[in-house]
């Protein structure tokens, strides 16, 4: 398979032992079928189905970008738009915080980036122990389809560098479909914004980062 394609659950993406089945797909007999709708992809010969819809299902070390809820006296639930909200334990900040001021790190509405560093029973615990995590002050942040976040990554960051090359912005994709963008201008911003949501338009179009560099070259000012 030289391209991505969109398939279906039940289709059949390639035949014969030489291909491994991979996330989103099984081997039945010497075919690999989709097991789920999205874009089917070939990679040294294991074949994955990248998903098209759906929620956002947690994993360890994903960062994400939550809204704060609740405060406890010892941290924060964030709702990162899963069954369970994330916890951020005070342990879990650099640095020494007063219980009495946890409305100073982050208060109930305050918007944050955090990583997810254990899910259990209890729910998914979250860090800021990490550069560029914490709370955000400034920018602007845009909501899709979690399950559109890798054709906003592309291959190897390709596609999120080019819109940050384009737009001249600073931009954090949490796995869970918030996207976090800064600029030097609201209008630099705007601008990232409407080059992500033309991705997640065009996420089943194979050939996609060309598609991508002709929007630019239209629609720069």
């Amino acid at each position: 398979m030289s391209e991505r394609k969109i398939v279906i659950p039940g289709e059949t993406i390639e035949e014969g032992n030489d291909f491994l089945p991979g996330e989103g797909t099984e081997k039945t007999g010497e075919k690999i079928i989709a097991l789920r709708y999205g874009l089917a992809e070939e990679s040294n010969r294991l074949v994955k189905v990248i998903p098209l819809s759906g929620v956002y299902n947690p994993r360890r070390g994903n960062v994400v970008i939550g809204k704060v809820e609740i405060l406890t006296f010892n941290g924060w639930v964030i709702n990162i738009g899963t069954a369970e909200n994330a916890f951020l334990s005070l342990a879990e900040v650099p640095g020494f915080v007063n219980k009495d001021g946890l409305d100073e790190i982050m208060d109930i509405g305050d918007m944050a980036t955090v990583k997810i560093s254990g899910i259990n029973k209890r729910g998914v615990d979250v860090t800021i122990k990490s550069r560029g995590l914490g709370r955000i002050d400034e920018g602007i942040i845009v909501s899709v389809n979690p399950n559109k976040v890798p054709r906003i990554i592309g291959k190897e960051g390709s596609m999120i560098n080019l819109i940050k090359e384009e737009t001249k912005s600073n931009i954090t994709v949490g796995q869970n479909g918030y996207v976090w963008i800064q600029g030097d201008k609201i209008e630099d911003e705007l601008f990232a914004k409407k080059a992500i949501l033309f991705v997640t338009e065009k996420s089943f179009t194979s050939g996609l980062t060309e598609e991508v560099k002709k929007w630019f070259e239209e629609n720069k000012k």
